[in-house]
């Protein structure tokens, strides 16, 4: 059986044996228990998680210290702060385990290692980096042209088994409504 990061890898290029080996020299396997935090706010974020097995949260506090969601990340996902990973600068949102978590992380001196040396990667990533942006402008119109209704009905046509692995006061926070406006849109 093919490793999990090989097959999500090769829905975008094609990898030899050798080839995979060496993409996967470049990760580190870690575990995380639930309420386990990835990135914290405030911190110099140099690592980028993909997710074996486990469900994330990415968030942010604001002023008053309420908690807005801003992503769930699950199995095959890709996470962490990526202006924090890029810019160098402090992480302005925090990640959290939601269930306890089998994660691989690569650097990011090890990313831009392995881009140079082999640039199927490099197409890999830049794929990946595009189907985020898209995704992230989906989130964003969604947002502001869908009432609270129909961003509930495309969460769980998107992710039907998220409301069996999440709270539904996070659902409500993702969604941008009170946990109380969640319970009427559910029934």
């Amino acid at each position: 059986m093919k490793h999990p990061l090989r097959q999500h890898i090769e829905e975008i290029i094609s990898l030899k044996d050798e080839e995979f080996d060496f993409v996967l020299s470049h990760f580190e396997q870690v575990k995380k228990r639930k309420h386990q935090y990835i990135v914290q706010e405030g911190e110099f974020v140099n690592k980028e998680y993909w997710i074996i097995k486990g469900c994330v949260k990415s968030y942010f506090l604001d002023e008053n210290g309420k908690e807005h969601i801003l992503r769930f990340a699950m199995e095959h996902y890709w996470i962490t702060d990526y202006e924090s990973f890029v810019k160098h600068t402090p992480s302005k949102i925090c990640i959290d385990c939601l269930e306890d978590c089998e994660l691989l992380y690569i650097s990011s001196e090890n990313r831009d290692k392995l881009t140079a040396e082999m640039h199927k990667m490099e197409r890999f990533w830049a794929k990946k980096s595009k189907f985020g942006r898209i995704s992230l402008q989906n989130r964003i119109l969604s947002l502001l042209k869908n009432s609270a209704k129909e961003r509930y009905d495309l969460l769980l046509e998107q992710y039907p088994k998220l409301s069996q692995r999440v709270p539904k006061k996070l659902i409500a926070s993702y969604l941008g409504v009170s946990r109380e406006t969640l319970s009427r849109l559910d029934s």
